[in-house]
Formats: structure tokens, C-alpha cells, sequence
């Protein structure tokens, strides 16, 4: 059975979506599954903000066929691992925790670059131009970490 990874931002349509596409891309795929989520339900079944799939596309991946989806309380059992974008997310995915076990899946994503400083991947939604190329960049440089574990540990 693969191993199931979940990315989780607030509307799954710019940083999870990118974070998804990234991680996917240097996991095997038979040993592995990604997908992603948002701690709100505004964006369920639209594709990924079209800045997101843009940077992507220019490192080479498509991201264009993801489907935004809401975070569900079933995801606990559905995923061996959850990674959220910033504290915000957080916060909103323990509160939906239902066992110790749920908590223990649960991962703010730059603290596997930066041990408890929870950095918080900013959200370009809002920001200046080259913000989703940023966001792109910091996803590439932590996937690279989280998928040299998972792969030493699950092969």
C-alpha cells in the first residue's frame, strides 16, 4: 500500500496545489501518493490559481488538472502524513483532531528545514509579482528534504 502524503493550505489553490505537484514529482509513484487540501471550502473544484500553475509550468510541471478540495476530518485516516503551509493551517487541522495519533501526522512543511521555528510559507495570494515564484522555490528546497526521508524510510 502506498504512502499518502497531504499538503494543506488555507484554499488549496495556490501553495498546497504547487507543494502537491512539487512532492509528487520526486516520489515514486508507486510507493507514494500526493494530494492537497484547504482549511476552506471557497475554492472546491477549481484548478489551481493561475499564477501557481504558471511558475509550475515554468519548472516544468503541470499542476493544471488538481481539483481544490476542503480539508475533512476523514483525511486523519486517509493520510500517513499531513504537512500545512503556516501556523493559521495549523491550528485549523489539530483543532480537527480527534486522537493523539491525528496530531502525531500533522507537520507545519518549513519546520523540516527549520527544526520548531515555524516559518510560516507566506501566501502569495495577495502579494507582490514575484511572490508564487518565492513560494515556488521554498516548496522545491523543503520537498527535496521530505522526500530524501520518506524514501529512506519506506523503501
Amino acid at each position: 500500500m502506498p504512502v499518502k502524503i497531504l499538503m494543506v493550505c488555507l484554499g488549496n489553490i495556490c501553495r498546497s496545489p504547487l507543494a502537491e505537484g512539487i512532492l509528487a514529482s520526486k516520489l515514486p509513484q508507486t510507493d507514494f501518493v500526493v494530494d492537497s487540501a484547504g482549511t476552506g471550502s471557497w475554492h472546491v473544484g477549481h484548478a489551481p490559481d493561475k499564477r501557481s500553475i504558471a511558475v509550475a509550468k515554468k519548472n516544468g510541471l503541470c499542476i493544471d488538472t488538481q481539483k481544490g478540495r476542503q480539508f475533512q476530518t476523514s483525511d486523519f485516516e486517509e493520510f500517513d502524513y499531513i504537512y500545512v503551509m503556516d501556523n493559521s493551517n495549523y491550528r485549523d487541522v489539530i483543532d480537527l483532531a480527534k486522537t493523539p495519533e491525528h496530531k502525531e501526522k500533522v507537520h507545519l512543511i518549513l519546520n523540516e528545514l527549520f527544526p520548531n521555528e515555524n516559518v510560516d510559507v507566506p501566501d502569495p495570494y495577495f502579494g507582490v509579482a514575484n511572490g508564487f515564484d518565492n513560494v515556488y522555490q521554498m516548496l522545491d528546497e523543503v520537498t527535496d528534504l521530505i522526500a530524501q526521508k520518506l524514501i529512506e524510510k519506506h523503501s
